[in-house]
């Protein structure tokens, strides 16, 4: 369930970001944000595959697919303001794709990325761009890593 709606919360920001965009008419940015749609609905596809596909690629074929999605988000994150927001879905494919040092790291650097964009975006660093964003990741963060928690325990055998 949790899968799901982190699912539903990145197409809707998303479509929040198209919407804003294709309405001041930035024809580029929208299909960029198209091109960062199927990006990410490929991970999504490759997420629900059966084990045996793509085998001991699997990790690999998540980590690109991570490293695509993100190189794509930077870019959008520069051309429009919208976009910077879609960043904190993708918390908790960092934290489940990544051993949990490099995941934790990559959230940092994603979410400090997130907020430079949105300071340069506003011309002016105000404290609200940088609590808010980092108290967000901090509860996505730690939802993830309780999920993960609770996800280890229900698969783990019964004591006795």
């Amino acid at each position: 369930m949790l899968r799901w709606s982190v699912h539903g919360t990145f197409w809707a920001l998303l479509a929040t970001a198209l919407t804003d965009v294709l309405g001041e008419g930035r024809s580029a940015e929208a299909a960029g944000g198209v091109l960062l749609g199927v990006l990410y609905g490929v991970g999504q596809l490759l997420e629900g595959a059966p084990p045996h596909f793509a085998g001991a690629a699997r990790p690999v074929l998540g980590r690109v697919w991570l490293g695509l999605v993100t190189a794509c988000w930077a870019v959008l994150a520069v051309a429009a303001v919208p976009f910077v927001w879609t960043a904190f879905p993708l918390v908790f494919a960092y934290l489940r794709l990544l051993p949990l040092w490099a995941g934790t790291f990559g959230v940092t650097v994603l979410t400090s990325a997130a907020i430079m964009a949105a300071e340069w975006h506003a011309a002016e660093l105000s404290a609200a761009l940088v609590v808010g964003p980092a108290a967000g990741t901090a509860m996505v963060t730690l939802l993830a890593l309780a999920y993960q928690a609770l996800s280890a325990e229900s698969i783990r055998p019964p004591a006795g």
